[in-house]
């Protein structure tokens, strides 16, 4: 094949360096070339998947979710469905399916998110719902699924019980009262149910945090902005929109981190390049030197306060990193001394 192209150059009047040189690029492409069979069918997936992302937003989202993400966390995702106008719901026993599901604008994850939940407990909820319907109250799920306690209390403290109106906390003194764990529950259906017993219980309520610390430990992100739980007042309200105003310019800006890739310099030395999610849910990239990336840390999921220059390369917008600073969370309160407000150990 080289003497045949070479040859054919020739008679068209090419020169033999220009010849030497172009026959040198078409073999260092077939290094790395796709055979044309792989070309042509990535090419119509990415048409097709860029169709239905496009007009099917939600649904696109939803099926990525379920097949695992990909180069993003999970939470990266739920977000981009909240950016497309969709609704994010945790878990719940009436709505949810074992993989992740949409209704209309609303997407229920599933039961299947929640880490420690058994798949038989998952399998036991769908099969007893989808034979029998869904649960009127907290009751009737008690009487209709033979569960372990452990297993329940992950269920309200995802708040899939949401739908009775009454608060997760009450729940778990319920499920407590109600639930006799050294009690064999018979699989035979009841045809008389006795009635509960109904017992006192103070008034009480959750709030954001407690919810989000549930979240974070039993799906692995809350479902709230990280930005609503950090402990202390925004230091910066400027946005990724505005970066195109501070080109070569300072500026302070607070970020969610997607994700941090680390690359080595030619010296070997490691720097790292950022994505960024801004308060309003705006993208930013970001670039930290070696100097940068040895002296401040990363790594914690979180939201970061970013002092750097605005930067055009080609079209894209990207903030020199200078100074960068990890904003803790607020505490958790349940565990802290309402009395020292300092942590139980």
């Amino acid at each position: 094949m080289k003497k045949k192209f070479i040859s054919n150059c020739l008679e068209r009047g090419y020169s033999p360096k220009l010849t030497n040189e172009v026959w040198d690029q078409i073999k260092a492409f077939a290094g790395y070339a796709f055979a044309k069979g792989h070309s042509a069918s990535y090419a119509v997936e990415s048409y097709q998947s860029l169709y239905l992302k496009k007009y099917f937003p939600l649904e696109f989202m939803t099926a990525v979710l379920n097949n695992g993400g990909g180069f993003y966390n999970i939470e990266t995702y739920v977000h981009e469905i909240w950016l497309q106008g969709g609704k994010i719901e945790a878990p719940c026993i009436n709505n949810s399916d074992h993989g992740n599901c949409i209704l209309s604008d609303t997407v229920y994850l599933g039961l299947g998110m929640l880490k420690s939940l058994e798949f038989r407990t998952s399998h036991k909820i769908l099969n007893e719902r989808g034979l029998y319907g869904v649960f009127e109250n907290f009751d009737d799920f008690v009487d209709r699924i033979s569960i372990g306690i452990e297993q329940l209390i992950i269920l309200i403290r995802i708040d899939a019980f949401r739908f009775t109106g009454i608060d997760k906390h009450q729940l778990l003194w319920e499920a407590h009262l109600k639930l006799d764990s050294n009690k064999t529950k018979s699989l035979q259906p009841v045809l008389f149910k006795q009635n509960k017993v109904t017992y006192d219980i103070p008034k009480l309520t959750t709030e954001l945090v407690i919810d989000a610390y549930d979240q974070i430990e039993l799906i692995g992100f809350p479902l709230c902005s990280r930005f609503d739980l950090i402990n202390c007042n925004l230091p910066s309200n400027i946005l990724a929109s505005d970066l195109k105003d501070y080109i070569n310019k300072q500026v302070t800006i607070c970020g969610k981190l997607v994700t941090a890739k680390g690359t080595p310099t030619k010296d070997k030395r490691l720097m790292h390049f950022g994505t960024f999610i801004d308060v309003a849910g705006g993208y930013f990239d970001t670039v930290h030197f070696p100097k940068i990336a040895e002296t401040y840390d990363i790594s914690s999921v979180g939201v970061y306060f970013i002092k750097g220059k605005v930067v055009d390369d080609l079209g894209c917008l990207a903030i020199i990193v200078d100074y960068i600073e990890y904003l803790s969370m607020i505490p958790d309160p349940r565990f802290l001394d309402v009395n020292t407000n300092a942590k139980l150990i």
